[in-house]
């Protein structure tokens, strides 16, 4: 019974420990979004490159995700977490060295390769330490802490980045060197937590991608809606702070974090109390709150009003964070169970070019005519897609 006792307690605290790893690593993932404006002031760049920067971090995600992400399930959870923490501390180190636009590129490449090789792999170990630590308690707060430390924690970075660049001397480098302490702390701290996978040698192979042959109108629309609020998302991370300096002419970088932590703290908030809800409710209630906010983004850049842009984007965060939920779930409920890895990595794939393809558009526009008109053809397009697309998601969940 000690024995017993002993091991649910060594995996309750390894729980809170990879929870912290997770937080912390991806909150890095998303600290440069405030600076990117003190690096257009440095190096005299546009918004284009801002999104081809940001657009580096997507690409390395989706391929550190078909690459890596499925490894941990023969390799070993702790092994994989830990290699994923410090490929992002190389990031921060990149970040510290160079400023030079090809280095921002490099670096945010290496940071979305990190991220690939971690969400699958954390959100799977807290799982698994949970079903140790708690086996009789349901999986729900395995569920609530895995979404509070991946959208909450790309929310927090952005915030915690933008008070250090306002209130610093240093802000292109400090934010950096306190991300880097918390990630290495965050290293040692999954050293210590029990490992939950066997590791087994086996042939490597990349994750593959498929779609449901019987249900491929449900899994499209899932795709398209999917898509839609990852592009929320990646304007969020990646121009807003700029819309908010020059065009709302509100120039504080502690802001322009709060900003983007408001967005994915709705995010994670509609996931966790629509946690128990029907695909359908969550789904449609995600989709409606999409497009109420991103109308109300692309009034407040028109108006301009920073009070509208704030509330749009927190309606928009939180829609999209409880649909790309619905998403997800009606993947699950579609793809066979021997295919479900490879179900939901097409549901990604469909994401993060959504997270990359818009944006890049958003931010080439954003050079060649009005960034109000920019906006307003960005947002009709999501919208469009949304109206056109996601129909046979309400009618299937």
């Amino acid at each position: 019974m000690s024995t017993m006792v002993t091991t649910s307690r060594r995996h309750g605290l390894g729980f809170w420990l990879v929870a912290y790893a997770f937080a912390v690593t991806m909150a890095f993932s998303a600290a440069p979004a405030p600076l990117y404006v003190l690096y257009q002031q440095k190096d005299g760049f546009g918004p284009f490159t801002v999104t081809l920067v940001f657009a580096a971090y997507a690409v390395g995600v989706v391929v550190s995700l078909f690459l890596a992400g499925h490894v941990s399930d023969w390799a070993g959870r702790r092994r994989v977490l830990i290699a994923a923490v410090l490929v992002n501390v190389l990031a921060a180190v990149m970040f510290l060295a160079w400023t030079a636009v090809p280095a921002l590129l490099v670096a945010r490449f290496v940071s979305g390769i990190s991220v690939g090789m971690l969400t699958a792999t954390a959100t799977a170990h807290l799982a698994e330490l949970h079903d140790v630590a708690r086996p009789r308690a349901p999986r729900t707060r395995a569920d609530v802490v895995a979404t509070a430390a991946n959208l909450g924690g790309i929310g927090l970075g952005p915030l915690i980045a933008g008070f250090l660049a306002e209130y610093v001397a240093d802000p292109l480098h400090v934010p950096y060197l306190v991300f880097q302490a918390l990630m290495l702390l965050g290293a040692l701290a999954v050293a210590l937590v029990p490992e939950t996978v066997e590791p087994v040698a086996r042939p490597y192979r990349p994750q593959r991608v498929s779609v449901p042959g019987e249900a491929r109108g449900r899994f499209f629309a899932a795709g398209a809606a999917a898509l839609a609020g990852f592009a929320v998302f990646g304007m969020f991370t990646s121009l807003a702070p700029g819309f908010v300096a020059n065009t709302l002419h509100q120039r504080s970088h502690a802001l322009a974090g709060l900003v983007s932590f408001a967005v994915f703290g709705s995010a994670a908030l509609a996931q966790i109390l629509l946690a128990r809800a029907a695909p359908r409710r969550q789904a449609g209630f995600g989709l409606g709150l999409l497009v109420t906010g991103i109308v109300l983004v692309i009034v407040a850049v028109w108006v301009p009003s920073l009070a509208l842009f704030v509330a749009g984007g927190i309606l928009a965060g939180g829609g999209a964070g409880a649909t790309f939920k619905g998403c997800v779930s009606v993947v699950l409920s579609i793809a066979p169970p021997d295919g479900r890895g490879e179900a939901l990595a097409g549901l990604f794939l469909a994401a993060y070019i959504g997270l990359t393809v818009p944006v890049l558009a958003l931010g080439l526009a954003a050079q060649l005519i009005p960034v109000a008109l920019a906006m307003l053809v960005f947002g009709a397009a999501l919208v469009l897609i949304l109206g056109l697309f996601t129909k046979p998601l309400l009618a299937s969940v």
